[in-house]
């Protein structure tokens, strides 16, 4: 195991399934390295196949850090990621080893590089008050009032996403500020040098492709069965993050009979599909990006050695 620098953070991101897990572990079987998921559905247990989550031969070989600390009906926020994230780092940097931060949910990478507001707790009644409004006049209608009250926390959140609608306004409504000012007011920045790698398959179809295939190897794994368990349990329900990811959302509806199979496999490819598009979107604006057009170990041993992280 070669030993390497570790004044500094490696990040290697993409959308899914472009290839950072396989190209993760052979830097990580050559280097004295350990992983950091940034991933919001490899935090919850007993959410391993639908996540993609490593196996429990990779886990044993290779340290790997916040996968499997939740049970599934405790929510994980960005927040929660920032203030863990930020102690691993600091325990691997103790240890001599570097760190390297590996996963898509780029609202983690975003709290960790920027830093994080400090925003009012949940309010039910102001919650209630909202899912009112949605429920009488649509998610649409609610979507073009935080239009209105802050335009750039709208053009960030997808009309469809009326979790994080409802959580923008209800920011408003209890602050009389907008989200996106308290966030600039809570930015702190990152306490940690990162070096970033973002993998960009040029080949928008073959990305597309590749999300199918991984998506029926799923089902095949045993994927049904999973979510099936989690139904069972009788604690958990669709509006929680965990089971709100994508797959877990479409399967969970299937098997409560919400959806045919067909519709099902359709609905979970198409979301992962556009969970890849919002990927890109938001590493388009990433500055200090070092991309890359497949997850090639050469290249980014040409990037961390001008980091001089080798």
């Amino acid at each position: 195991m070669k030993t390497v620098s570790n004044d500094k953070v490696i990040v290697i991101t993409g959308p899914t399934a472009c290839g950072k897990t396989e190209l993760v572990l052979q830097l990580a079987r050559q280097f004295a390295i350990e992983v950091v998921s940034v991933d919001s559905a490899q935090v919850y247990r007993g959410m391993d196949i639908g996540t993609a989550k490593p196996d429990a031969s990779i886990l044993s070989e290779i340290p790997h850090h916040l996968i499997d600390i939740r049970d599934p009906k405790d929510p994980y926020s960005a927040a929660d990621f920032r203030l863990n994230a930020i102690q691993i780092i600091k325990d691997i940097q103790a240890r001599g080893n570097c760190a390297l931060l590996s996963g898509g949910t780029m609202l983690y990478l975003k709290a960790l590089k920027e830093g994080i507001a400090k925003l009012p707790p949940r309010n039910d009644e102001v919650r209630a008050g909202i899912l009112e409004i949605a429920t009488q006049r649509g998610w649409d209608f609610v979507h073009k009032r935080l239009q209105e009250v802050d335009p750039e926390a709208a053009a960030r959140i997808n009309p469809n996403d009326p979790q994080r609608i409802q959580r923008a306004l209800e920011v408003y409504e209890l602050t009389g500020k907008s989200m996106t000012s308290l966030h600039r007011l809570g930015e702190t920045g990152c306490p940690f040098e990162l070096v970033e790698i973002a993998i960009f398959p040029p080949d928008r179809k073959e990305l597309h492709n590749r999300i199918a295939v991984r998506f029926d190897q799923m089902l095949d794994q045993g994927l049904l069965e999973e979510v099936r368990r989690l139904i069972e349990r009788g604690d958990l329900h669709d509006g929680l993050p965990a089971i709100k990811s994508v797959g877990y959302r479409q399967v969970w509806a299937y098997l409560q009979g919400d959806l045919d199979y067909v519709t099902m496999r359709e609905k979970a490819i198409a979301g992962t599909r556009q969970l890849a598009k919002r990927q890109y979107t938001w590493l388009r604006g990433w500055k200090n990006l070092n991309i890359i057009d497949t997850p090639d170990r050469f290249q980014v041993l040409k990037i961390l050695e001008r980091a001089s992280i080798l």
